[in-house]
């Protein structure tokens, strides 16, 4: 009866603290992500913001030494780790437990403007669970980055109406969009929801908080500027943050039928809460996050594609709609959650339960839990004394990092870039398109032509 008890009072949600909230999401959050603390690299594009970050903390700024397809912000948050840390792979990996748990936990924040305290925490569990689960979203991703800083701001925008919070939101905001561009369009939306408030009220306090919003936006840009135009460089991040991410949306498009099922999908779900009057549309809260939603699925068919981890911007502001719409539907129709669905739970994390294996197996056979050939084959080259400078990595480039050495063009960064022929202008590509690289890749387990004619 004691036990009983104190686990009522562990999880009563009526008097639980967000302490305590932010507390249980990080050690779902560890839990699941824990194993993947060992492997070399989770997706690709991990271990090139890596590289970037070191980059910068050996004093050049991104696109300078080395070139990738993202705004500076992405690799200033790996700069900062290596100037912390040195070369922590544990710190990197913590780290991504803190970016989504502090996306959950504000998704936990604004859902409990709309709902129930124990809907608000299952709606924050569901989005540790897709932000870390199935696919490579186990790595830090640059979505994992920018949510962390949307999340708490669209929270200021709702919270109340102080000017610093308004301010405060729009630094975070713009810390947002240099971190990845296309959130540019969910920011602009929101931007406007405010302003047409200012309009529908004709406030003044209100003219003064969009722009104070508007100003922190344009603040957090003009910073990421300064560097390179001090230095008579302005024209690299031109190129590389505004032009070149263009480039590449237009000649990377999906066709629109294939976009065209998971908007579909989405529209149902807000038109069936619509209809039968299980979200109220005219509650502010709501009304935000359907702006932001908009925005965000505006943003995918701009940039004509949507992979996996792009869903990593959506997935916070849904899952508060979807834990709302379940919760009252669960109330109308008198369901019951039966036991399967703790099952259903613990089975969720199969491939965190399949890694931890993996990592013991590893330090069975091989006398450490870091697996992967980033790691192995970088030891390899290290033991025999071979020479580094020309070795080209075509997917364990996090081989570079370990190694203390660079890639051996700014090309090859991130080995896709060289089959972006697109991209070859904005970071001085002597080679016009990709035919030099065909026969090479074509050696390598007959990996797909990505060269255009």
């Amino acid at each position: 009866m004691s036990l009983k008890r104190n686990e009522n009072r562990l999880f009563d949600f009526s008097k639980i603290t967000s302490g305590r909230i932010f507390l249980y999401l990080f050690l779902v959050t560890l839990l699941i992500r824990f194993p993947f603390f060992f492997r070399d690299y989770i997706d690709r594009d991990e271990s090139t913001f890596i590289l970037l970050g070191q980059s910068w903390a050996d004093g050049f700024l991104p696109y300078t030494q080395l070139w990738d397809l993202k705004p500076p912000l992405t690799f200033a948050f790996f700069a900062i780790l290596i100037s912390l840390f040195d070369k922590s792979f544990f710190a990197m990996r913590l780290a991504r437990v803190l970016l989504v748990c502090i996306t959950s936990f504000f998704t936990f924040k604004i859902a409990s403007k709309v709902t129930t305290k124990k809907a608000s925490f299952s709606a924050a569990i569901g989005c540790v669970v897709l932000l870390s689960l199935f696919g490579s979203l186990q790595g830090v991703m640059s979505e994992h980055l920018c949510m962390a800083f949307f999340m708490p701001a669209l929270y200021l925008l709702l919270r109340n109406k102080k000017w610093q919070q308004f301010f405060l939101a729009g630094v975070l905001m713009g810390i947002t969009v240099m971190v990845k561009l296309n959130m540019a369009f969910p920011i602009l939306f929101i931007g406007l929801y405010i302003a047409a408030d200012v309009f529908r009220k004709d406030s003044a306090t209100n003219l003064l908080r969009i722009i104070l919003f508007g100003l922190g936006v344009v603040l957090v840009i003009t910073a990421t500027i300064w560097p390179y135009y001090s230095t008579g460089q302005f024209q690299v991040w031109w190129d590389s943050v505004i032009l070149a991410p263009l480039e590449y949306t237009e000649a990377r498009r999906y066709p629109i039928l294939k976009l065209a099922p998971f908007f579909i999908v989405v529209s149902a779900f807000l038109a069936y809460s619509w209809k039968k009057k299980i979200l109220d549309f005219r509650n502010p809260v709501v009304q935000l996050l359907i702006v932001s939603i908009i925005g965000v699925l505006f943003s995918f068919l701009k940039g004509g594609r949507i992979n996996g981890h792009y869903l990593i911007q959506l997935h916070p502001m849904l899952l508060i709609l979807v834990a709302v719409v379940l919760l009252r539907t669960i109330q109308i129709y008198h369901l019951k959650i039966t036991n399967y669905a703790a099952l259903i739970l613990l089975l969720i994390p199969v491939e965190s339960y399949l890694e931890y294996f993996n990592v013991v197996k590893n330090k069975i056979s091989y006398g450490t839990f870091y697996n992967g050939e980033g790691f192995s084959v970088p030891r390899y080259i290290a033991e025999h004394n071979l020479e580094t400078k020309n070795i080209l990595f075509f997917e364990y480039h996090i081989g570079y990092w370990n190694l203390n050495t660079l890639p051996p063009s700014t090309a090859s960064t991130h080995p896709s870039n060289l089959c972006r022929d697109e991209l070859f202008p904005f970071y001085k590509n002597p080679r016009k398109n990709t035919a030099g690289h065909r026969y090479f890749r074509g050696k390598r387990g007959g990996a797909r032509h990505e060269a255009r004619t």
